[in-house]
């Protein structure tokens, strides 16, 4: 038994153009998953510019956890995006969830005096990723 199934490309019906963007979105969320996991101070402070006083060691700490979740998010984006388009819909769907939230936390139900850039790139990758997925789930003419 292999590690993956075989591809299930053939089987996608719909615009390439949302499986082009769900592959872009997965290297821009394994990038700071990366980040968050290998770099020295996670980003928080050289990325984010947070002031993290002597919490540090906790702040580093959460951040190297989210970029365990953000590579494994990201790994099954580019899995979908490059063998198995037909979920694409679905993780599209999973990268609105994700950023909504991440977007309605950061603006609305903990607003800080602080952004770091990702609370302003999470509410236009919700905006973008509702379009692709409408294009997602639009069967292409033959």
């Amino acid at each position: 038994m292999a590690l993956l199934p075989p591809s299930t490309n053939a089987d996608y019906r719909s615009s390439p153009a949302s499986a082009w963007f769900l592959g872009l979105a997965a290297v821009l969320t394994l990038a700071p998953g990366l980040i968050h996991s290998f770099a020295p101070d996670g980003g928080m402070v050289s990325i984010a510019r947070l002031d993290v006083g002597d919490r540090a060691a906790l702040v580093r700490s959460v951040f190297a956890w989210e970029g365990a979740t953000q590579i494994a998010f990201g790994l099954g984006m580019l899995a979908v995006a490059l063998r198995y388009r037909p979920l694409v819909p679905l993780f599209l769907s999973l990268v609105i969830v994700e950023r909504g939230l991440m977007s309605l936390q950061a603006w609305v139900l903990q607003p800080a005096a602080h952004h770091p850039p990702e609370h302003y790139a999470s509410p236009v990758t919700v905006a973008v990723a509702l379009l692709f997925l409408a294009l997602s789930l639009r069967a292409r003419e033959v």
